[in-house]
């Protein structure tokens, strides 16, 4: 798996990258030394994108040129995007009946169009990635503890490593500290790198405080890096990680958790909702965390009260929240699943690939269960 995704990164942005100059730029009404000029950073551009897969799999740049060749596969995918955009467009400009004179100045006008609305999206979206991760203050009224509520807030998708550091990761903990939390809940894809080169970011962990715990399940980028290893460190932290199992919170609900879907792939760390939900009794509330929304296809008949999950990221960057709906269920946000029994889906806490969010703003959610 390692091996094989920067091979087939490489080709398809290769791709990209010679289908948007031969399909777009070449047939931009733009001068030539406007052209050149595109073509120089498609090729510079395709560069950075070999420096990232470079940077996460081979050697650990200085974080300001990590930042760099993350832009790169950002753009890329709104080069991805443009280049269908264009096709489009072209054919537009090429059936509309205009007179030859009317025809040069719509083509003319619709490229710079294009080029603007481009540059203006790219830039949005850095952005908003850039923001601060905002708190989305969510009430689940389910009517399950006789008047009591309990605050849970909830991260996912950290993805630390490369650009989500040390620094990042102390500033989410005040944060979330700051909510004066009952529980902490992680739902999955932590890190994103071996764990001895992302043990100092991790650590910060150890300072989350809440009344019954911090909370952790693993989510699938967890597999692709010491899986195993990461485990038994944050379980030093003084995290409960969640192994197919559950633990009674203050004799009035369960907290339980499930490995990740992506185990059955990995044929390692498999899902058990039976082994995680089984002794649990069955008039009790139950909290359930499972990284993918798409677990709720594997309860086997159990019925979760509440089940945080994340994986989505909200889609991100827009428009790829379609291609995201197309394999979970849900995207982000609360979702009524039954009688008293909800699912939330948190868009993440950090990203992946590159530093851009559009319309999925990063979130710390704080749930206040009753």
């Amino acid at each position: 798996m390692k091996t094989l995704f920067p091979l087939i990164a490489t080709i398809f942005f290769a791709m990209v990258h010679y289908l948007t100059y031969t399909r777009v730029v070449s047939h931009l009404r733009i001068s030539t030394q406007t052209r050149t000029l595109l073509k120089y950073f498609l090729i510079f551009n395709m560069i950075g994108v070999l420096g990232y897969l470079s940077s996460r799999y081979l050697i650990s740049p200085p974080k300001y040129l990590y930042f760099l060749f993350s832009l790169t596969i950002g753009v890329g995918f709104f080069l991805f995007i443009g280049t269908i955009v264009y096709e489009f467009l072209h054919l537009a400009q090429r059936i509309i009946p205009f007179n030859p004179q009317k025809r040069a100045f719509f083509k003319r006008a619709s490229d710079l169009g294009f080029l603007s609305v481009g540059s203006a999206y790219l830039g949005a979206a850095v952005l908003e990635g850039s923001k601060e991760p905002v708190i989305q203050f969510v009430d689940v009224n389910q009517n399950r503890f006789n008047g009591k509520s309990y605050r849970i807030v909830q991260i996912s998708d950290m993805h630390i490593g490369g650009l989500i550091d040390k620094e990042f990761v102390a500033k989410s903990v005040k944060t979330i500290n700051a909510l004066n939390p009952d529980l902490i809940a992680i739902t999955g894809d932590l890190s994103d790198a071996h764990i001895s080169m992302v043990q100092n970011s991790i650590d910060e962990l150890r300072h989350l405080k809440s009344r019954f715990g911090t909370f952790y399940v693993i989510g699938n980028h967890e597999y692709f890096h010491s899986l195993k290893e990461t485990i038994e460190h944050v379980k030093t932290l003084g995290i409960h990680v969640l192994e197919n199992s559950s633990i009674s919170i203050n004799n009035d609900f369960y907290i339980a958790g499930v490995y990740d879907l992506f185990g059955f792939r990995a044929s390692t760390y498999l899902p058990d909702i039976t082994k995680a939900m089984g002794t649990i009794p069955p008039q009790m509330p139950t909290l359930l965390l499972a990284h993918q929304p798409k677990y709720i296809e594997y309860l086997e008949g159990f019925t979760p009260s509440l089940i945080l999950s994340g994986h989505t990221h909200g889609g991100q960057i827009w428009p790829f929240h379609y291609l995201v709906t197309l394999a979970q269920p849900y995207l982000k946000g609360l979702y009524p699943l039954g009688k008293n029994r909800h699912i939330y889906v948190n868009s993440g806490i950090g990203f992946w690939g590159p530093p851009m969010r559009l319309g999925a703003q990063a979130e710390i959610t704080c749930i206040t269960w009753s």
